[in-house]
């Protein structure tokens, strides 16, 4: 049966792909394997919408497909009704810090906070709308004033460090609103984003006393979340990408810090005091286990992240905080090239480049240049593949058979190369050699 696919969504995840990179849209189209992985992220997503929270450490190597999952988890919340701020991390954004560089992963998070309505992110003013709107029409039937009736809504977030100057500044976005004021809304909006440098600022344009600096990003998620819930949403979601940032900090003190801030969440997730606030960390395995610079180097975090001893020789156990994403087979990346082919002729079955024999002969061509590494870290092998396709498509009288003895496939070795380079001492080295 042929299923149409639009040209936005094809093209959206033939040159993402194309380019090694995750398409940020289609990803179902091209999803193959870990069903219980899957799963368990959508067991942690329902926890979050029923006033629960959740933390997850996602591991997988370089290349693996860690960043497509963090995306497919990403897409299933927002149709779940969650809130989503997703970012990266790197030297300038981390979790921890004291020269700016917490308050910058912020407000990346609140520039790329998406909902259903829009996945792209810049979702912070439509949130905010929709609880003023639900708070007018409350008020209306009350006969109250709005900023009575937002009050009383927020009265609760009081408890929590900035709570009353959030209030205040949601207060301020509702005059603005009714005033038609785009300044105090945009200054609203400012202070929600943390862009805000200093309380001088603030206290002028909005009259608060606080502002989201580097100490008060994870209190200030926390509000969030309470407040997205407020607003009719089902709870938020926090997807953080690229851990391994943490990992390559060379100043011991200052990855600690951020050890200890990773700690601090996976308490409160654990005692259950984050309310409807989820968070899904990306790492690699070094990240995870390198007892010098990783997160078991932090023997709080080891204790609670240790693998159940029982989950070896093939048995699984993901009740725990940690998913480690299984490898994939032959057998699913066969089916994920088939996909790749589907997506490529636009769903129609009568286009399709290559037949499954040439998938099969591609594989095996693949197997003899780098052997089981082009299934298992499949991202540079996938390029190739589309750079097949793209060759077939243009040039009619070549067939797949010429072609394949002439393809270059080569082993995706960006995170060795990566560590390599930011191993700061050959005892440092010492740790990342296979």
């Amino acid at each position: 049966m042929t299923t149409t696919i639009r040209t936005k969504d094809r093209d959206a995840v033939i040159q993402s792909l194309r380019a090694g990179v995750v398409p940020r849209t289609g990803q179902h189209l091209i999803q193959v394997g870990r069903t219980a992985e899957i799963e368990t992220l959508v067991g942690d997503i329902d926890r979050i919408s029923n006033d629960g929270s959740a933390f997850r450490v996602v591991i997988g190597e370089y290349g693996a497909g860690k960043t497509f999952f963090l995306n497919l988890v990403r897409a299933v919340a927002m149709e779940k009704k969650l809130v989503v701020a997703s970012a990266d991390l790197n030297p300038d954004r981390r979790l921890h810090a004291s020269g700016g560089q917490a308050r910058s992963l912020y407000a990346e998070l609140m520039r790329n906070l998406s909902t259903r309505t829009k996945p792209d992110g810049g979702a912070l003013a439509g949130i905010v709308e929709k609880f003023i709107a639900t708070a007018k029409s409350e008020a209306k039937a009350a006969g109250l004033s709005t900023e009575v009736i937002i009050r009383q809504k927020l009265d609760h977030l009081t408890e929590l460090v900035n709570g009353y100057d959030f209030a205040d500044v949601i207060a301020a976005y509702c005059r603005g609103f009714d005033e038609g004021n785009e300044q105090l809304k945009s200054d609203a909006v400012r202070w929600l984003r943390g862009e805000f440098s200093t309380k001088t600022d603030a206290r002028q344009a909005l009259g608060v006393r606080t502002i989201v600096d580097d100490a008060a990003v994870y209190d200030q998620l926390k509000l969030l979340a309470r407040f997205v819930r407020l607003a009719g949403f089902s709870g938020l979601l926090v997807s953080l990408d690229e851990l391994v940032n943490i990992y390559k900090m060379a100043n011991t003190q200052a990855r600690n810090a951020n050890y200890e801030q990773i700690l601090r969440i996976l308490n409160d997730s654990l005692q259950g005091t984050a309310v409807g606030l989820g968070f899904v960390l990306g790492g690699t395995p070094e990240f995870l286990l390198d007892t010098r610079r990783g997160l078991y180097s932090y023997p709080a975090l080891q204790s609670r992240l240790a693998q159940n001893t029982f989950a070896s020789a093939g048995l699984v156990d993901f009740s725990g905080p940690v998913v480690r994403l299984s490898s994939l087979t032959p057998e699913d990346f066969y089916v994920l090239l088939q996909k790749i082919c589907h997506v490529y002729a636009s769903g129609d079955n009568i286009k399709y480049l290559l037949p499954d024999q040439g998938i099969y002969s591609f594989m095996e061509h693949c197997s003899k240049r780098i052997g089981d590494t082009y299934f298992r870290t499949p991202r540079t092998t996938i390029t190739s593949f589309i750079n097949l396709l793209a060759v077939l498509e243009q040039n009619t009288s070549v067939s797949w058979q010429d072609l394949l003895g002439g393809i270059e496939v080569v082993a995706d070795t960006g995170g060795t190369v990566e560590l390599i380079n930011n191993a700061d001492s050959d005892e440092d080295f010492a740790s990342f050699k296979m």
